[in-house]
């Protein structure tokens, strides 16, 4: 970041709001201000000396479950502390691209929980309404956000807990594909569905700092990058599924009737809505609690709990001792139940680009939570469960608030690595530019019935290609229209000052997609290299020069667009 306060000016104001919010329950590790200081002015000077930073002095809130060597790591339990000697790997990431870590954050034990009152540490009261949850496990991280205190907090999420503080505070949270982001340096709550997630005050914010986060890690065996063939768009008119009215009875009144006019509005955005019966989706999800799968929970902390520590929290230890009743067959089993259900889910939504759905049931007092914390718990999580399970991605975002002006959340669930288009969806949904998460892809340029509007475009909508902007060649090309169905200008190379300037598209599109593109692409069709009127040379579209030389000369024209409206 090079405009805005210095990164120094940052630290000192955010320890100014930590004193004025006063809401120490936030931390179980604050670091002096001095420590902060010293590391932004760190960043100042790597900015002096010219490094391209893109989080340069945004600052950080880490949740107490993910190693950041020098600050002990407690997990919720202070009996677990120990003292990590090397820093998580998206951590790493953070501090490369400049930001700036504030401390460790407070989290319901074990990341066990999705209300945030399950820590020895204290219950973490909503940013908003202290008398209200914050919502868990990152319940630190979400509120440090929340509060205005850090630009981005940084949670974990296996049941939804990177996705329900976000809703609970009216923010943004971004829970990638299972593995894009690495998990390495994190306590595991259940190792193969734990995914290190994003709270930002908004969607560029969030996504700004997930696509530095994102790639795969040596140091992590579940790591994963993004295929080849990954979509880099949602297309113009994205097909996106809802649930039916019987599939919202677990929500309150207040949240239903947000949901209905978050749906309306997410319509007039130009979102093709259907319903759907997601009540499969909603099953599965009880697989992660009532199934033998709790006992990767078991497999992960049992045995520490086992020794009763003094600080265990009594719902957190209940949950995770029953784990060790699971035997291998059940397990075997869940396993099983949890591939059909996967593959259940892809039928169901193989016509959609996405599901929408509420992020929660409600928002609980911290005393409704006190009076049953295992019901409250239970309902919270009723439409995030299934996510991991089934190997999706989500983007938490505000919908419509309720009648009351209370924040209410939304999530945009979307197929693994189809997290792109789930962010392209969300930005309809907030009302802002979609920002870029995935910034792999190969350039290239369309001169003709691939542009927006014209009869092959949605070839290219089907391979996810992402629009980058209109485009000139330079010129030495010239602009023929060939006798082709539908009818198709012909680009041809003549030499520096032999053509003219032609106007086309820039898009952007996965490598695979575009090796599937060149494949079926006819003749006499070509994909050459195509140089640009401010120098450099893309992938772009061009024809056979004899194909050309029969064709009719509409360089006059700039372009194709402008032939096709004079011709009419």
């Amino acid at each position: 970041m090079t405009q805005g306060p210095s990164p120094t000016t940052r630290v000192a104001a955010a320890y100014r709001r930590i004193t004025e919010v006063d809401r120490p329950e936030v931390w179980i590790t604050l670091r002096a201000e001095a420590d902060a200081a010293a590391d932004a002015a760190e960043v100042e000077r790597r900015l002096a000396a010219g490094e391209s930073l893109p989080l340069a002095g945004l600052l950080v809130a880490v949740k107490d479950n993910i190693d950041i060597a020098g600050l002990p790591t407690t997990a919720g339990c202070p009996e677990f502390a120990y003292s990590p000697e090397r820093t998580a790997a998206a951590i790493e990431r953070l501090v490369a691209a400049g930001a700036v870590v504030l401390g460790k954050t407070n989290m319901d034990q074990f990341a066990t929980g999705l209300v945030g009152t399950r820590s020895p540490y204290g219950a973490v009261r909503n940013a908003l309404d202290p008398e209200l949850i914050s919502g868990g496990s990152s319940s630190g991280s979400a509120a440090a956000v929340a509060l205005g205190i850090a630009d981005i907090g940084i949670g974990t999420d296996t049941a939804g807990s990177g996705r329900v503080p976000a809703a609970l505070h009216g923010i943004v949270g971004v829970k990638a594909t299972l593995g894009i982001i690495p998990a390495h340096g994190v306590v595991p709550a259940c190792a193969d569905y734990d995914a290190v997630t994003v709270f930002a005050p908004d969607l560029d914010g969030a996504i700004a700092a997930a696509a530095v986060l994102a790639g795969p890690e040596a140091r992590d065996p579940r790591s994963r990058a993004w295929p080849a063939d990954v979509r880099l768009a949602a297309p113009l008119a994205p097909s996106v599924a809802i649930p039916r009215a019987e599939d919202l009875a677990a929500l309150s009144p207040p949240y239903r009737e947000a949901f209905a006019r978050t749906v309306s509005a997410a319509a007039d955005s130009g979102l093709t809505l259907k319903e759907v019966d997601v009540s499969g989706l909603l099953g599965a999800a009880l697989l992660l609690y009532d199934g033998a799968i709790v006992a990767e929970r078991y497999a992960a902390v049992g045995a520490f709990l086992e020794t009763a520590p003094a600080s265990a929290d009594p719902a957190v230890a209940a949950i995770i001792g029953a784990a060790r009743a699971a035997t291998g067959h059940e397990f075997a089993a869940d396993l099983d139940a949890l591939a059909r259900a996967r593959a259940a889910a892809t039928a169901l939504l193989s016509e959609f680009d996405a599901l929408l759905l509420p992020t929660t049931t409600e928002h609980p007092s911290i005393a409704a939570v006190q009076a049953d914390p295992f019901g409250v718990n239970r309902r919270l999580g009723t439409y995030t469960n299934f996510c991991n399970l089934l190997d999706m991605a989500a983007i938490a975002v505000p919908g419509r608030p309720c009648a009351d002006g209370a924040p209410f959340g939304v999530m945009v669930v979307a197929p693994a690595f189809a997290d792109q288009v789930a962010v392209d969806i969300a930005a309809r949904i907030t009302g802002s530019v979609a920002p870029l998460l995935i910034r792999d892809g190969v350039e290239l340029a369309v001169f003709g019935a691939h542009l927006r509007g014209q009869p092959l475009h949605w070839q290219l909508e089907e391979l996810g290609a992402r629009f980058a902007g209109e485009i000139e060649t330079s010129d030495a090309y010239r602009l023929t229209a060939l006798d082709t169905t539908p009818p198709k200008p012909g680009l041809v190379r003549h030499g520096p000052g032999l053509g003219a300037p032609i106007r086309g598209e820039l898009f952007l599109v996965s490598a695979a997609g575009l090796g599937r593109f060149l494949a079926a692409l006819p003749a006499p069709m070509a994909l050459t290299s195509v140089e640009l009127a401010e120098g450099r040379a893309v992938v772009g579209f061009s024809c056979t020069f004899d194909a050309a030389r029969s064709a009719t000369d509409i360089t006059e024209f700039g372009g194709w667009a402008a032939y096709l409206e004079r011709a009419q």
